[in-house]
């Protein structure tokens, strides 16, 4: 699968391309992300995986951003509480550790501005990290996913994070995967007809 980005401009970190090349070699979605969650890398299954992010026009990509502004992502994520509790939490810890880190402070205050969700899942000082675990989505082109995830540091490159979704061999996730695949690999993929939002975001 062809490289999808290397890195964001404005992030003041770039992806290098041996890890660009690892993500490109795997036949599951995969992507580097940030202490922020902006997406710094992708494979071209994992931004097809993730095409309800880029279709936002914020840049750089922002899972955070994504879940909390966008109201496509209630149709998106099926775990929705989980999702917007481990995702503060996440973002809550890279504070603590990284209280001078401006694009990060300028993002929370984004989203306290702007989602009262987030101000007051911010607010519970909730502190968490999960490196593992299962993601339950609903994608618009192949419809419901259940994929393992696992998220490993890059010592070499601080404040990265690797992270890679699978699927059960012979599952109607992996099916779904692979339909995914093909989908990305078409010369010129049809936009599927858009879902009305549902409620679990209000």
């Amino acid at each position: 699968m062809p490289s999808v980005c290397g890195g964001h401009p404005g992030t003041g970190q770039r992806v290098r391309p041996a890890i660009q090349a690892i993500l490109d070699s795997q036949l599951s979605p995969a992507n580097v992300t940030n202490g922020r969650g902006d997406v710094m890398a992708t494979n071209a299954l994992g931004r097809a995986l993730d095409s309800p992010l880029y279709e936002d026009p914020a840049r750089p990509v922002n899972a955070a951003r994504f879940r909390f502004l966008n109201p496509r992502a209630a149709g998106y994520y099926l775990d929705w509480e989980a999702t917007g509790r481990d995702s503060v939490a996440g973002l809550r810890l890279m504070a603590g550790k990284n209280s001078y880190d401006k694009a990060l402070t300028d993002l929370i205050g984004e989203l306290c501005t702007r989602s009262e969700e987030f101000r007051t899942r911010w607010a519970s000082q909730d502190v968490r990290m999960h490196r593992t675990g299962v993601k339950r989505l609903h994608h618009p082109v192949v419809g419901d996913l259940d994929l393992s995830y696992e998220a490993l540091e890059l010592p070499a490159d601080a404040g990265l994070v690797l992270i890679i979704c699978t699927a059960e061999p012979g599952s109607p996730s992996r099916q779904a995967l692979d339909l995914l695949a093909s989908w990305a690999a078409a010369p010129d993929p049809v936009e599927p007809a858009r879902e009305e939002p549902s409620d679990r975001g209000q």
